[in-house]
């Protein structure tokens, strides 16, 4: 049943001009006109005012501001807000009353930005959640619309877990809150993150309030790092070290996990007061060495990966968490100190000996050198005393030449058997070190690990030679060679060298000889067993002379032996006076008138 409509009809409604065919009378139609104009806002060029949305489609929005004809406005003035709809109030700016067309224009964005910086100031004053428009990405985070303004959003404000593709969110529309504003350079930073922040840490306290040491959790895989994995908890995050993820060597974590992977965890250790959960994933496991054979005993070889090298030895893995160490001295039956990786590097596959095993302490000893023999076992009879050999040089001493025969037989040397004539001073003078050297086995120590060896031994001796060229009185030509504090080395021939007091170098002209100055030297000294030659230069003239006054005093004497047998006159001389001269003087003279 319907409600009846009642009616009354208009008092003063003109029938006449009804009946003439007019409508409305001019006066009404103007009193109309201006009730009309009277009805409408009266609005300005520039100004901001509120409208409502009439209608939208994909491209446009058309606004009622309550003016005598609509605005439009670009749909893409409107990303921020995907939710916009019919009858929601938005702020616009009018740019002009009328176009051409007679179409007012209006713009959301200009009346946006005209209030912006007011209302992000507001918003974070009042900490306010307020909706933007993610436009695009930037260096370090994105670049979000916020009422007209380009804020900055921080990476890490995001979202709670760290974000790995930043890009899947350009072109959405998020909630935020403005944390920060810089008003000497109009910059504005927004999170995120902030406004689940609040509801996870209640999250957070609820769960660890529910927490306890050795409980298993299932977690999902948040974060790698280099030193750990970060596990969600469902709500509430916690960290498995590196040394918890397995009983094994594990360089970086995502040789045991991925992101996103779930997996059970225990609960190792946490703090209420940082909300710090230490969680464990090896634990889960047996230990490696509580599965390990109870079989292996020390002395048998075993196969294995070196997983950590040392200078003084290497960690190789027999199985996944059970270790041995094989330090460097029981790499090689060589004496000499060298590095381990020398001989291996991380990731060689190699076989060893077990040398010990502790099962209580988990701690395992290897040696790869015994799975060689030791050189010392058969020495005498693989270097017999007086067999000749090649060796290479590797060390130096003041008195001595370091050498290797073969890897672990080592010999040494000494500076008196590197040469039969020259003086060596330095071992450095006569060989180098890494150069090959022959020698000759003199002494064999097996106790010490240590041969004695010569190698002027492989020639024959030339001091049997020289015994019988430089005797003593002999002289040679030789040449200054060098200075030293107590007298000259003299160079002689045959390759020999000779040694000069200061006062045997004392020349004729009684100067000093110097170096380089070639001169005849006597032998006043020769030594076979002290390969000793003592000269004299001084002692050749000195000798000359000796024999000369030695010759004078011998013809003297014979002389004077002479003179004493022939016979003696008894008739007295007479003297020869001064008369006498004259008197022959002139005799001479008148003789020789005559003539």
């Amino acid at each position: 049943m319907t409600e009846e409509v009642k009616t009354s009809p208009v008092e003063d409604f003109d029938w006449e001009a009804y009946e003439k065919g007019e409508t409305v009378r001019e006066k009404s139609r103007e009193e109309l006109t201006k009730t009309y104009d009277e009805s409408l806002n009266t609005v300005k060029d520039k100004e901001v005012i509120e409208g409502t949305i009439i209608a939208l489609n994909k491209r446009e929005a058309v606004v009622n501001i309550g003016y005598k004809s609509d605005g439009i406005i670009p749909m893409n003035e409107f990303r921020y807000n995907p939710d916009i709809k019919i009858g929601d109030t938005v702020e616009v700016f009018i740019e002009n009353q009328e176009d051409k067309k007679g179409q007012l224009i209006l713009s959301h964005r200009k009346a946006r930005a005209a209030r912006s910086w007011e209302r992000v100031n507001e918003a974070l004053e009042k900490d306010e959640i307020i909706k933007g428009y993610i436009k695009c990405r930037t260096k370090g985070g994105m670049i979000v619309d916020v009422f007209g303004i380009e804020a900055f959003l921080p990476g890490s404000q995001i979202d709670v877990r760290p974000i790995r593709d930043y890009d899947i969110f350009v072109g959405k529309t998020m909630e935020f809150k403005v944390v920060k504003i810089n008003q000497e350079f109009k910059n504005v930073v927004v999170s995120h993150k902030a406004l689940i922040e609040a509801e996870l840490e209640q999250q957070k306290r609820e769960i660890i309030a529910k927490l306890e040491k050795g409980q298993v959790l299932e977690g999902t895989v948040k974060n790698i790092t280099s030193y750990g994995v970060f596990i969600d908890l469902g709500g509430v995050d916690g960290l498995i070290h590196i040394t918890d993820l397995s009983w094994g060597r594990v360089s970086h974590p995502e040789e045991v996990v991925q992101l996103d992977q779930k997996l059970n965890v225990v609960i190792l250790d946490f703090d209420d007061e940082k909300k710090r959960i230490a969680l464990g994933l090896k634990q889960l496991q047996p230990h490696p060495w509580d599965a390990l054979s109870a079989d292996l005993k020390v002395g048998d070889k075993v196969k294995g990966r070196v997983v950590v090298m040392t200078d003084y030895g290497a960690f190789v893995e027999i199985a996944p968490g059970v270790e041995g160490l094989i330090h460097v001295s029981e790499m090689s039956w060589s004496q000499h100190l060298r590095s381990a990786q020398d001989f291996m590097k991380v990731g060689d596959e190699v076989e060893a000996v077990v040398l010990n095993l502790d099962r209580e302490d988990r701690k395992m000893s290897l040696g790869i050198k015994q799975l060689k023999n030791d050189p010392w076992e058969n020495i005498e009879t693989k270097y017999p005393l007086g067999s000749k050999h090649t060796a290479r040089v590797r060390n130096f001493t003041n008195f001595g030449v370091f050498v290797e025969i073969e890897e672990g037989v080592d010999g040494l040397i000494h500076i008196s058997d590197l040469s039969w004539t020259k003086k060596v001073k330095h071992p450095s003078e006569f060989t180098q070190i890494g150069a090959d050297i022959e020698v000759q086995v003199l002494e064999i120590d097996k106790d010490n690990r240590r041969l004695s060896l010569g190698h002027k031994q492989l020639e024959e001796n030339p001091w049997d030679v020289f015994e019988t060229v430089f005797t003593v009185g002999s002289v040679h030509e030789g040449t200054i060679v060098e200075m030293v504090e107590k007298g000259a080395v003299v160079a002689l021939p045959y390759g020999v060298e000779g040694f000069a007091t200061p006062k045997h170098l004392v020349k004729e002209d009684g100067t000093q000889a110097q170096v380089d100055e070639k001169l005849n030297f006597k032998v006043i000294e020769f030594n076979k067993d002290s390969k000793r030659i003592i000269l004299s230069h001084s002692r050749i003239f000195e000798d000359e002379a000796k024999a000369e006054r030695t010759e004078a005093r011998k013809a003297k004497r014979a002389t004077k032996r002479a003179a004493e047998e022939t016979p003696v006159l008894t008739t007295p001389i007479e003297k020869t006076t001064l008369g006498d001269l004259e008197a022959l003087a002139a005799l001479k003279e008148k003789l020789s008138d005559n003539k």
